[in-house]
């Protein structure tokens, strides 16, 4: 029988839902991964909340013509976007400490060959934008605009058409991160990441949500994993 118990259970389960959602690329499909890992019953050779990351990942099957491979890339959401360590992500994915170091090598690698993408960004913080600014473009990628508020992010997504928007939550005064995002996909398709200091409170599966959220602050792999997600690599559920 599996040892995680009811308390570790609830602790994980909103980030389980992070996870599934960035892998399969919506909040809709990431919850029923979530859900049938649950209702199959988690595996009972990984410990604790690793099992539920483990449930989900056992349920994702590979797909053919993706630049990174199903298993690199969901050592990559592990390692970079859910911060677990190597040897953690090991058992997840059952595979050896050291195949995990290779293949994770091998996709980070994958990952800086990936063509560049132009992404807008929305956030109100001077200072904090011009970090993201700086940690954009150290990843290869562009930044075409930074929006400071609701109505500027509305008109600047509808002049530049961004690949990808990075869009902060809480814009004090100048409105809300969600509420500019929606106002912009009811004009186009736009993959879209938020940032977030309390990634929890998005990942709830009570309402209309993000698939892709990052905590704040963020280390680079954690944006250039979820931006190929975004952009190239969301997972079909079964």
């Amino acid at each position: 029988m599996n040892a995680v118990t009811q308390g570790e259970l609830l602790r994980a389960l909103p980030y389980a839902r992070r996870y599934a959602r960035a892998l399969t690329g919506s909040q809709a499909r990431g919850d029923e991964l979530v859900a049938q890992a649950l209702r199959a019953g988690l595996p009972a050779d990984v410990p604790g909340r690793l099992a539920l990351y483990a449930g989900v990942s056992r349920r994702v099957a590979e797909q053919p013509g993706q630049r990174i491979p199903t298993r690199q890339r969901q050592i990559l959401l592990l390692t970079g976007l859910e911060d677990l360590s190597m040897d953690d992500t090991a058992q997840v994915l059952d595979l050896s400490a050291e195949d995990t170091r290779a293949e994770a090598e091998a996709a980070r690698e994958a990952l800086r060959s990936i063509a560049a993408t132009d992404i807008m960004v929305i956030e109100d913080e001077p200072i904090i934008a011009m970090d993201i600014r700086q940690l954009v473009e150290s990843c290869g990628h562009n930044v075409v605009g930074i929006a400071s508020d609701e109505a500027e992010a509305v008109e600047m997504a509808r002049r530049l058409k961004p690949g990808l928007i990075l869009a902060d939550v809480n814009l004090g005064p100048g409105g809300d991160g969600i509420s500019a995002v929606e106002r912009i996909l009811r004009e186009q398709t736009t993959p879209v990441i938020f940032v977030t200091a309390y990634p929890e409170r998005l990942l709830t599966a009570e309402r209309l949500e993000p698939a892709f959220v990052i905590s704040k602050p963020f280390e680079p792999i954690a944006l250039q994993i979820a931006t190929y997600q975004a952009v190239w690599g969301a997972a079909p559920v079964p």
